[in-house]
């Protein structure tokens, strides 16, 4: 939260709780004494006199009673004591009537109540001042004393309750104006300032972006020694806009930034300024600049600015929007900084495209750094960032895994490190080798394994012959990505699945590849027309990506010769309908048609090619089959043989001992692969095949 001053100790509160600790106190020290003392009534207390067990008396003259020590009355010289002798006496004399003056007889007590027991601490009542004197007169051995009244003590006894009563309601009046304060401070923004305490992320823990690095190293050095840029007539940029996909480090390079920079830094999220109540938003943005003003130099960082800089005037229906109103007071904000003002505004979004035009401007977000997902040489900084404080064993190669990883964010990486160091533990090992790290590359790509998933050997030699069919016509296409495994093992809601990562990172899509990415998509199906007799649900998300990627060759990428270099259906671009719920048909009938006509012929033209190539090749399919559902799974190089119809010579060698043990996934060229500028392909890794109605 913002720093705001220490609230200090109410007075009234700490001496209402002083006098209560008193009078708590006082009580328990009378309940104490109370359980020591005897009380005793008027009567036994002047018999105890009589009978000279008192040794001392203390009249109080303010309760009017008397107080002291005494010995209890079952001590010798008591009442018990003169009943005992005067029993034993009796018994005396009727013995020495019967057999005579010299017969023997019982002693009798002679003790004195002084000489036995112990002294306890006695109350009684007040008796009367002549009695009382002449009651001890009779005793002058009992020492006496007087108490006169404590004057001030009775007075503050009797404020006491009154001290109370005020001391409760100046509590009650001081909790309600807290809960009124609270209320009444809605308008106060909620961020987060670090002055004294930055984090302890630094510019040297942010691998793989270097170019985003570079910029905000810029806006560092700025804060840090401003004259510099302000002698040379130099204008810092006012705000700096991180663009990237989730996962990609934006926060951590905000979090750098503070690290680094060792001034004032305000954070919050953008959905931490609209409320229910109208105008918060605005107020919260107006405190939050005042006191990025007041600490400049300093930065401000807003994560998600979306939430609250999404493009006005969109939407269903009118009336007020809050939104918009703390959009324009951040616009203000934004525009209104004095001149040479070192205050940086720092923000991070993944939907670049719903925010405001008017915030983009130059004089608001000059600058926009995007943080991309990383490539190869990044990935390989991240993991060796991510590795620096665990045990990695010697055959933990982090290029191999880097060039595995195509496509995978900063955040994928942390996590797939975290989860081979989880699976190490779990495996009782002290050091991560490249198993574990496999093993968790495929965790996060199709999900856990399921070995336990009983299945009868009709579905799994279906299962068998479908992952066969997408891995052969992927291994002899030339534009398809090379094949790492192949499984019949249920991982997550797959059944089976074939794994194919580019071997290099991928930046377009060409025609050919995506021509070959559809025959791929429908091996799976084609190799169950042929080998299996029949067709199954297993292929419905194979249609599903193959259609899609049909629909968006013709209607988005101009790749149809039937119907020209032109799109088709204009996006809605309501950002509050999601900007994606659907397109504005700006073409006929007779073109939807055609259209449909030629996703069509795309399907027809892969299912024909998938039908050549396994129909040319069913000895090879059927060895295929029969290894995954012996092995149920396979790569490295035994994957290898498998797709290069090798398998007989792989098999002996591997009853010689000849084949070293496999390392892990292993790149396998495609037959035919072609000397050419890599594209981009539409997917990183094969997604796991199989219908969701058959992997519940």
């Amino acid at each position: 939260m913002m720093s705001r001053p220490p609230q200090r100790v109410s007075i009234i509160s700490a001496i209402l709780f002083f006098v209560v600790a008193m009078f708590i106190g006082s009580q328990m020290m009378t309940m104490m004494n109370g359980a020591e003392t005897d009380t005793l009534i008027t009567s036994e207390f002047v018999q105890a006199v009589e009978q000279d067990r008192v040794q001392n008396v203390v009249y109080d003259a303010g309760s009017y009673t008397v107080t002291g020590t005494y010995y209890p009355a079952a001590t010798a010289g008591s009442t018990a004591s003169d009943a005992y002798n005067n029993a034993i006496g009796a018994l005396n004399a009727q013995v020495q009537g019967v057999l005579g003056t010299d017969a023997p007889t019982v002693d009798t007590t002679n003790l004195d109540a002084k000489s036995v027991g112990t002294p306890r601490k006695y109350t009684s009542t007040y008796v009367g001042q002549d009695s009382l004197m002449q009651l001890l007169k009779s005793h002058p051995d009992v020492e006496y004393q007087v108490k006169l009244p404590d004057g001030m003590g009775d007075f503050l006894m009797s404020l006491l309750p009154t001290l109370l009563l005020i001391g409760l309601m100046v509590f009650f009046f001081v909790q309600m104006n807290k809960a009124n304060n609270s209320q009444m401070s809605f308008g106060k923004a909620k961020a987060k300032e670090y002055t004294q305490e930055h984090p302890d992320v630094r510019f040297d823990d942010v691998a793989g972006e270097d170019e985003a690095v570079e910029e905000l190293q810029e806006i560092k050095d700025f804060l840090v020694n401003p004259k510099k840029y302000q002698d040379l007539g130099a204008k810092i940029p006012r705000g700096c806009l991180l663009v990237g996909p989730p996962g990609t480090g934006k926060t951590l390079l905000a979090r750098a930034v503070a690290g680094e920079a060792q001034v004032p830094f305000f954070s919050i999220s953008g959905s931490e300024f609209v409320e229910m109540f109208v105008g918060v938003g605005a107020s919260r943005v107006r405190d939050l600049f005042k006191h990025a003003k007041e600490s400049a130099p300093s930065i401000i960082f807003i994560d998600e600015i979306d939430a609250v800089g999404r493009q006005r005037g969109a939407g269903l229906g009118g009336g007020h929007d809050e939104r918009e109103q703390t959009l324009n007071q951040l616009l203000v904000e934004m525009d209104g900084f004095e001149k040479n003002e070192a205050v940086v505004l720092i923000a991070a979004t993944n939907r670049v495209d719903v925010l405001d035009p008017a915030l983009l401007r130059p004089g608001r977000f000059d600058r926009q750094i995007v943080v991309d997902a990383p490539d190869v040489r990044g990935r390989e900084k991240i993991l060796a960032v991510h590795a620096k404080n665990k045990p990695i064993g010697p055959d933990v190669d982090l290029p191999r895994i880097a060039k595995l990883t195509s496509g995978m964010t900063g955040a994928d990486l942390m996590n797939l490190m975290n989860e081979a160091a989880l699976l190490t533990a779990r495996r009782n090992k002290s050091h991560i080798s490249m198993a574990e790290v496999n093993e968790s590359m495929e965790r996060l790509m199709a999900g856990p394994e399921r070995k336990n998933r009983v299945m009868n050997e009709k579905t799994r030699r279906t299962i068998a012959f479908h992952e066969s069919g997408h891995a052969l016509v992927g291994h002899l296409l030339p534009n398809a990505d090379p094949v790492h495994k192949i499984t019949i093992v249920p991982r997550g809601r797959a059944l089976g699945y074939t794994m194919s990562i580019p071997d290099e990172d991928k930046f377009l899509v060409s025609r050919n590849e995506m021509y070959d990415e559809l025959a791929v998509f429908l091996g799976g199906r084609v190799a169950e027309e042929i080998f299996c007799g029949d067709i199954t649900t297993g292929a419905s998300n194979d249609l599903e990506r193959a259609t899609k990627m049909a629909r968006q060759m013709v209607v988005n990428y101009g790749m149809s010769d039937a119907l020209g270099q032109q799109t088709f259906g204009q996006p809605n671009h309501e950002v509050f309908l999601g900007r994606d719920y659907g397109n504005t048909q700006d073409y006929s009938p007779e073109t939807a048609q055609r259209i449909d006509e030629e996703v069509a012929r795309l399907m027809k033209q892969a299912h024909d090619t998938a039908y050549e190539i396994l129909s040319q090749r069913a000895d090879q399919m059927h060895t295929m089959a029969e290894v995954l559902l012996d092995r149920e799974t396979v790569d490295g190089a035994a994957c290898e043989a498998l797709l290069n119809n090798t398998w007989a010579e792989f098999s002996k060698k591997e009853a010689a001992g000849e084949i070293p043990p496999d390392e892990g996934f292993t790149l396998v060229e495609p037959v035919g692969k072609q000397e050419e500028p890599q594209l981009a392909s539409p997917q990183q890794a094969a997604e796991p095949q199989g219908d969701s109605s058959q992997q519940q």
